[in-house]
């Protein structure tokens, strides 16, 4: 029995994969012939670069390959977005954030604005699966080779076509590395390597803009993109629908933490959280408890939202502490059913997502509550979260559902009318080509005062402090 399941999982992925191929294999010119005349490309046009396969779908066929990870064969299935929850779901996939790469790849593709022409183009897109790629180097075994991940793309970039690259020595360019920007940042000369490869520290890339999970505080070139989450809606009306399905569920719970951790005798905040949340009792005025703990241990709530969206959504605020790293995918969970996000640090989302979670408005949607006054000072999450106006609460609740369609990935090939709402790709592409367009503009400025032998400002030179490194860019 077991052989046959395995046989009919390699069988699966195999279909999956000559899929995707002839799919990738159509070209831009086939896919964006629609869309030509229709919409205002002014500024916004996107070359994608043609990558042999083994940058992108022939690492896909190492979905089994990692002894330490799940099975990442099944998540393949309907262009990333994974295996569907229930056989009649249409707008439910149990997906796995590692696609990431492989959902932008495919999203790209029927993105309005595509050209052929580099010259012409105001951006390269580079459908690299980094992320995928990087596991050799995290769990396979050229671990201790992590300092070489992108170095064969590099090559690639230099000798096919060196033009494109060399038009703007990469600032032009971007990629989607879907795993937190730690995972990238090893430093080139560790001895022995720590974990990490070191893709975002070699010089070669410093000027590609990598939109990953999640971003580090200082580097320009990186920018924080939403975790995909399960909800990936084909037409407006199920969207619709859902928003208001989050409007009319009934909060019975005033806090929710959905997660794993907090079990360690050494302080933190998530023990700090499972400690308050236990031995909660008694109620707030409308709710009918104060907290409920949602145990996601060992990744068992990863691919089953039903575990976790039903008490998300009868919730009012749902809890995000840090991990490992500051960033959580539950985050979108969260948002998606309308449950107000508590941080616990800036770093979780508000210096992150800034494109899709404004800076200026978070207050109007989330709270924050620094987590050294939880862990050290004594102070109680929930008396916080009851002194909260309900007034104030309904107020947040209804920022949270104009939040939903921005922070999600909705599916491909969906209905026009969806596509007039901007989801998460299409605010992380937009934010992209701004980014791009504005180092454009301060290097034609800086090279317009080089040739005319007139000195760089101070805070100008400040921002392009990388000229004097001709590693990174030479004219």
């Amino acid at each position: 029995m077991y052989e046959s399941m395995a046989s009919s999982c390699c069988s699966y992925t195999f279909m999956t994969l000559m899929f995707l191929l002839l799919f990738f294999n159509l070209g831009v010119s086939e896919r964006s012939k629609e869309f030509e005349g229709g919409k205002d490309c002014e500024k916004r046009w996107i070359h994608i670069r043609k990558l042999p396969a083994r940058f992108n779908l022939d690492l896909l066929g190492n979905c089994s390959e990692y002894p330490f990870l799940d099975d990442l064969c099944p998540f393949l299935a309907n262009h990333g977005l994974g295996q569907k929850t229930h056989n009649r779901s249409h707008s439910w996939y149990r997906t796995d954030p590692s696609m990431l790469e492989l959902i932008f790849h495919r999203r790209m593709l029927e993105y309005p604005c595509l050209t052929e022409d580099p010259t012409s183009a105001d951006a390269v897109y580079l459908p690299y699966y980094a992320g995928l790629d990087a596991l050799r180097y995290l769990y396979g075994p050229e671990y201790n080779s992590s300092a070489e991940h992108g170095l064969q793309l590099f090559d690639f970039l230099q000798e096919d076509e060196p033009e494109i690259w060399n038009r703007h020595m990469g600032h032009d360019h971007f990629l989607v590395m879907a795993r937190p920007a730690w995972d990238f940042s090893q430093p080139l000369h560790n001895d022995p390597p720590l974990w990490g490869t070191s893709f975002l520290e070699l010089p070669h890339f410093f000027n590609v803009t990598a939109l990953t999970l999640e971003a580090r505080a200082w580097p320009w070139q990186e920018h924080a993109v939403p975790y995909p989450t399960s909800f990936h809606a084909p037409n407006l009306g199920l969207l619709e629908s859902w928003v208001q399905r989050v409007r009319r569920s009934k909060r019975s719970s005033l806090a929710l933490f959905a997660g794993g951790g907090g079990v360690s005798a050494t302080p933190n905040i998530r023990r700090s959280i499972r400690s308050e949340c236990e031995n909660a009792t008694g109620s707030s005025t409308g709710y009918d408890k104060l907290c409920e703990v949602v145990d996601c241990s060992n990744g068992v709530c990863e691919h089953d939202p039903i575990r976790f969206m039903k008490p998300m959504l009868q919730s009012s605020f749902c809890l995000q502490p840090p991990g490992d790293t500051p960033t959580r995918r539950s985050t979108f969970d969260g948002i998606l059913a309308g449950c107000i996000p508590v941080f616990f640090e800036e770093l979780s989302a508000k210096s992150q997502y800034a494109w899709h979670l404004p800076e200026t408005e978070f207050e109007a949607f989330s709270v924050i509550i620094p987590k050294e006054d939880v862990v050290f000072r004594g102070l109680r999450i929930l008396d916080v979260l009851r002194r909260i106006p309900r007034s104030r609460v309904r107020r947040m609740r209804e920022k949270i559902l104009e939040l939903i369609p921005r922070v999600m990935y909705r599916r491909h090939d969906s209905s026009p009318g969806l596509r007039t709402k901007k989801d998460a790709f299409d605010i992380s592409i937009d934010g992209t080509l701004d980014k791009i367009l504005s180092r454009l503009q301060q290097l034609d400025l800086v090279l317009s005062m080089i040739l005319h032998g007139i000195g760089v400002s101070s805070p100008l030179s400040t921002n392009l402090a990388y000229l004097d490194e001709p590693t990174r860019l030479s004219f």
